[in-house]
Formats: structure tokens, sequence, C-alpha cells
């Protein structure tokens, strides 16, 4: 399991969660993601989850 930040903004910038998650690949991260962020009801807020490599896996404006 590799460890992937996850942040979600309110409009204004000021951070609302940050955590760290932990998926087996970048396709797990990318589709398991995308449910927590959903689970979290953060899908239209600013977010961005990325690896430690700082390789954007998801991200939304």
């Amino acid at each position: 399991m590799k460890p992937y930040k996850f942040t979600a903004y309110q409009p204004t910038g000021k951070l609302i969660v940050e955590e760290t998650w932990e998926f087996a690949s970048d396709e797990e991260a990318k589709t398991k993601g995308q449910d927590k962020i959903d689970e979290k009801q953060l899908t239209e807020a600013t977010h961005r989850l990325v690896n430690t490599s700082g390789k954007l896996i998801l991200f939304h404006v």
C-alpha cells in the first residue's frame, strides 16, 4: 500500500480536509479515492489527490 495525500478547500481557499489515504496503485487511488470523496460529500469542493511523487491522481476546481 502506498500513501496518497487528499486535500479539499472552500471557495475562499480555506482548507476543509487534509488526510492521507492508502491505496495499492494509482488506478485504485483514482476509483476508490473518488468513492471516498463522494462519501465525504466533497465532490463539488475544490480538491486534489496526489501520490508521494506529487502526481495528480484526482483534481477538481
